[in-house]
């Protein structure tokens, strides 16, 4: 009997099912659905706010003490600075604003991720060092898509879909001059880094690489090693920071 029909029929399968595998696996992995949710925010964005009243920057890796850190969206405006962090969920999400850890609740399946509020912390840091400006004018937004649900009662400025849109329109007071506004502009495309794509990016290797316990984390000015440091007075007690051993003489 003559096989190679059958064999050239299956062969003719798996090289059609092998990339679609692929494909799917890809689409299902953190990196890539990071990407898709902060498209679609880019997108909301585009759509609900006036690109001359509202400068924007996407993809955004600022230098901090212990590596770098990457901001998903930018808006510069008389208003106010926002930064926004999008999130690619679904499912119920569990957490408040004090919790180190937030919940994810998909079917019987549990998940833990960090406090995106405290993540943003570091962010807001990062730009207000790279633009000098007052600390009370820099907003941290976060935005879900992906159709999840908070089952908990979370601050304004943590939203859903085009949620975010309504928070930054809510500032209305104008605390920077159109002029400020691309001085500020100016300072954040010369002092960013160059924005690389793709899972294996410089700010990926750099958060692998403070997650390593093994791994050296020295302060840039004084070579001293970096500690995780805890605010003690208001009004940023308990919060974190990284600090040189040789803190506060550098």
């Amino acid at each position: 009997m003559d096989y190679s029909p059958i064999v050239a029929k299956v062969w003719g399968m798996q090289t059609w099912f092998i990339p679609a595998a692929l494909l799917i696996g890809l689409l299902k992995s953190p990196w890539t659905k990071g990407q898709i949710g902060e498209l679609l925010a880019r997108l909301f964005a585009h759509w609900q706010l006036d690109k001359q009243t509202y400068r924007r920057l996407h993809n955004v890796t600022l230098n901090t003490p212990d590596g770098t850190t990457q901001i998903d969206h930018v808006f510069l405006s008389p208003y106010g600075i926002f930064m926004l962090e999008t999130k690619n969920m679904s499912g119920w999400i569990f957490g408040s604003e004090k919790q180190a850890q937030w919940t994810q609740k998909l079917y019987k399946r549990t998940f833990r991720f960090q406090n995106t509020l405290r993540q943003n912390y570091k962010r807001l840091k990062a730009l207000e060092a790279t633009l000098g400006v007052n600390p009370e004018h820099l907003h941290s937004v976060i935005t879900f898509v992906g159709g999840s649900i908070f089952k908990t009662e979370v601050a304004a400025n943590v939203t859903q879909g085009i949620g975010f849109i309504r928070y930054i329109k809510s500032f209305q007071q104008p605390v920077f001059s159109e002029a400020e506004v691309d001085a500020m502009l100016h300072a954040l495309q010369t002092g960013r880094r160059a924005p690389i794509l793709g899972p294996h990016s410089e700010h990926l290797q750099n958060l692998k690489r403070r997650s390593d316990p093994t791994a050296k984390q020295r302060c840039r000015k004084c070579g001293s090693a970096l500690l995780i440091r805890t605010v003690k007075s208001a009004p940023k007690a308990e919060h974190q920071f990284w600090g040189g051993s040789a803190f506060p003489r550098c």
